[in-house]
């Protein structure tokens, strides 16, 4: 027996209600969930803000809480997250790009799907135990800026790679099959359609995989970075032909999470107050990738749109 008009008004009201509900309830808890954040960051910007100064970013650290600055971990840290981005970036959209785009379908398809989803979730710390064994002891890498920069590009290299193939498979089919009708070829369908409009969705997958990467250190610290280091890496360009130098990159090295680690550790709470001002930085380095991300996908679109 089917429901009277005044019966479905009804139910449809209560559903109504019950959508109402959620939502209210669902903005509370993000509400909720970003007040303790700002709370958490308002406290660190509190108590680390009396030591960020010019000094702080241009001091190596001390054994002396008010002297000790974080030059050595910011630099290392943008070493090895250049590092980082060449290794993970071209290898994972080049990987997404052909899972997607060129490989059958089929069960080898399926299993390589399911292993890279796997490998998303895995904890850092096994990545670094595989470095320590593969790159440290079998490849003699030793503890080096490259070997930090690769263990951190396997690491986000299955995000990279998820993230590129959700961004093609969001490309509505016509897209290609128009291409396809005049006249393009698989890789020019490929490198002048599919890519540009899915260029938003790869570069915020790459973002997030790098912002996980900066404040990483289980894994660094598994491969044999230093909790002091009092010195810089050789400098990537130099004055003097051939203008490039790679001794940075087999050069010891310390992180920002490293560094904050090593003076939250200490019992003086003036490293403390070092700790919480290298914090407020190493999160304004996270807040600039992810700015610089949004800005890439605003052009990125406004390119689409002309």
């Amino acid at each position: 027996m089917g429901l009277t008009r005044d019966e479905m008004s009804r139910l449809i009201g209560r559903h109504k209600i019950k959508d109402m509900g959620f939502e209210i309830l669902g903005l509370l808890v993000m509400l909720l969930s970003l007040l303790v954040l700002f709370a958490l960051f308002g406290q660190l910007v509190i108590d680390g803000a009396a030591r960020i100064s010019g000094d702080f970013f241009t001091s190596f650290p001390s054994r002396r809480a008010g002297s000790a600055g974080i030059l050595s971990a910011w630099v290392g840290s943008l070493l090895v997250m250049l590092v980082t981005a060449l290794a993970a970036v071209p290898v994972g959209v080049a990987a997404g790009i052909y899972l997607e785009e060129y490989a059958r379908k089929g069960k080898l398809a399926d299993l390589i799907e399911i292993n890279v989803t796997n490998l998303a979730g895995v904890p850092s710390i096994i990545y670094g135990l595989l470095a320590l064994g593969l790159l440290v002891y079998q490849f003699s890498l030793g503890e080096s800026v490259l070997t930090a920069g690769l263990t951190l590009g396997m690491m986000i290299l299955p995000v990279v790679i998820v993230s590129t193939r959700e961004a093609i498979r969001a490309i509505p089919q016509s897209i290609r099959e128009a291409s396809y009708g005049l006249g393009a070829s698989k890789w020019q369908t490929v490198r002048y359609h599919v890519l540009p409009y899915s260029a938003a969705g790869i570069l915020t997958g790459v973002i997030i995989g790098l912002s996980r990467a900066i404040g990483e250190t289980a894994p660094i610290i598994t491969i044999g970075a230093l909790t002091f280091i009092a010195f810089l890496p050789p400098a990537p360009v130099t004055a003097t032909p051939p203008f490039l130098n790679f001794d940075w990159l087999f050069s010891p090295f310390t992180v920002m999470p490293i560094q904050m680690f090593n003076w939250i550790s200490r019992p003086d709470p003036d490293f403390h107050t070092n700790a919480a001002a290298a914090g407020v930085v190493l999160v304004a380095m996270t807040l600039l990738m992810n700015a610089t991300a949004i800005w890439l996908r605003y052009r990125a679109r406004q390119r689409i749109k002309w």
